[in-house]
């Protein structure tokens, strides 16, 4: 079916995932009157609500291919990093069927911090100086002598959000350097390490949806990495985050769109790379301006369970004409307040989470105003449902101010008991504080 993007419905769109992200996807792509039918493989038990869920393993991109094909998808929304990492956006264009999500090379951007890191130093984007390379934990281990502290250690590859440490610790680095490149904890993706300059300054998730040339951004965000309050606790793949415009002021952004975003998509074209997608720039804001922590090649999870509860537009429409290159001229707007999500997650979380744990008070959570409970790793049996990961639930909420979104989060949250389970209590507190709300 050919869609004209602009007047026609986008009728049937597939989303590739089954985390609280693609619950968050799914959620908001059933709001616009343009969608007919939503798919979503896996999918979870909290999506099925919205979705009709479909098996699938992500990692295996020409099943993905075959099922979108399969079932008539005018549209495949990819959430995880890993199937476009692998060529799912390949395998579809040689199909001749619609996705959104850059080529494998692009997605190296996410899929290699050393491929990263080069194309930032090639394109001369700011980002952190680096100390070097090393494929040998020897090479790792005598390196340590020479850096300044904070250090930042990072595994090559994917890692889940695990595979990053700062530390103002020769002895932390090396047990790191050991668990990753001795031990294998993350398997092929820590044969490299990159050693980095700790950066000093507030971290923002910038995200951006494209078509290659035109943008339309997302509303601003923040993260909280650590596990346990007061950013105690290991590295998690994100225990919450609060997202208000008061964050990203307009000289900042312009700063943003001029140094980082616009050569980076420049950068893109000129390596042969052109990219359609949803790219999430992590950035530290440092008295030198802002510089690039990281890429993302999609978006960034939880920051879209707190940001997509903001956005005013009908993000299918976004979708497709970013996927068919026609996203000039397109408005997004995002409702005023604040959106704030804090995650839930198994005990054990990030290191052995427990799973198969009863789950109880949904039904009291999700009647909290403003609210939202999206599944991140759920199961169900019959009326109750398990745990079957390690962040389990995403509880988000909307407000008029930060404040307000982050009593209707805690509230909701509060209702949740699961056993052994724990949760960040202060999710945007500092902000809240900070901007007087």
């Amino acid at each position: 079916m050919v869609l004209d993007s602009r007047r026609r419905n986008i009728v049937k769109i597939l989303v590739i995932g089954g985390g609280g992200r693609e619950h968050a996807i799914v959620w908001k792509l059933a709001q616009s009157a343009s969608v007919e039918k939503i798919w979503c493989a896996p999918g979870n038990v909290g999506i099925a609500k919205d979705a009709e869920c479909v098996p699938l393993d992500v990692k295996d991109v020409k099943a993905a291919a075959d099922l979108a094909a399969k079932l008539g998808a005018d549209l495949t929304v990819v959430g995880p990093e890993m199937p476009l990492v692998l060529g799912i956006a390949d395998e579809f264009e040689r199909r001749g069927l619609k996705l959104l999500g850059p080529a494998a090379k692009a997605a190296q951007l996410e899929g290699s911090k050393i491929f990263s890191k080069e194309f930032m130093q090639r394109h001369e984007i700011p980002t952190a100086g680096v100390y070097g390379v090393y494929v040998e934990a020897l090479e790792a281990y005598t390196a340590l002598d020479s850096v300044d502290w904070p250090l930042v250690v990072k595994a090559d590859g994917l890692c889940a959000g695990k595979g990053v440490l700062v530390t103002s610790s020769a002895d932390e680095a090396t047990e790191f350097v050991e668990r990753v490149m001795v031990n294998g904890e993350f398997g092929e993706a820590g044969s490299h390490v990159l050693f980095e300059e700790g950066l000093a300054g507030e971290e923002l998730s910038y995200i951006i949806l494209t078509d290659g040339k035109n943008f339309i951004r997302l509303a601003p965000a923040r993260d909280h990495k650590r596990a346990f309050d007061n950013d105690e606790g290991p590295n998690t793949g994100g225990m919450g985050v609060y997202s208000i415009d008061d964050i990203l002021p307009a000289a900042l952004e312009k700063t943003i769109i001029e140094t980082i975003v616009r050569p980076t998509l420049e950068g893109l074209h000129a390596d042969g790379m052109p990219y359609r997608g949803f790219l999430y720039f992590g950035l530290m804001l440092t008295d030198e301006g802002p510089k690039v922590l990281e890429y993302n090649c999609r978006l960034g999870d939880p920051e879209t369970e707190a940001v997509l509860l903001r956005a005013d537009f009908d993000l299918a429409k976004a979708c497709m004409q970013a996927a068919t290159g026609d996203l000039e001229g397109f408005e997004a707007k995002w409702f005023p307040g604040a959106g704030v999500c804090v995650v839930i997650a198994s005990k054990g979380y990030p290191g052995d989470p427990q799973t198969g744990v009863e789950i109880h008070g949904l039904e009291d959570a999700a009647k909290v105003p403003g609210a939202v409970v999206f599944h991140a790793g759920t199961r169900r049996s019959g009326a109750t449902y398990y745990t079957n990961g390690g962040r389990v639930l995403v509880v988000s909420a909307m407000g008029e101010d930060l404040a307000s979104a982050r009593r209707a989060a805690y509230d909701a949250a509060s209702k949740i008991e699961i056993e052994g389970a724990h949760y960040r209590t202060d999710i945007g507190g500092k902000a809240a504080k900070h901007f007087g709300d």
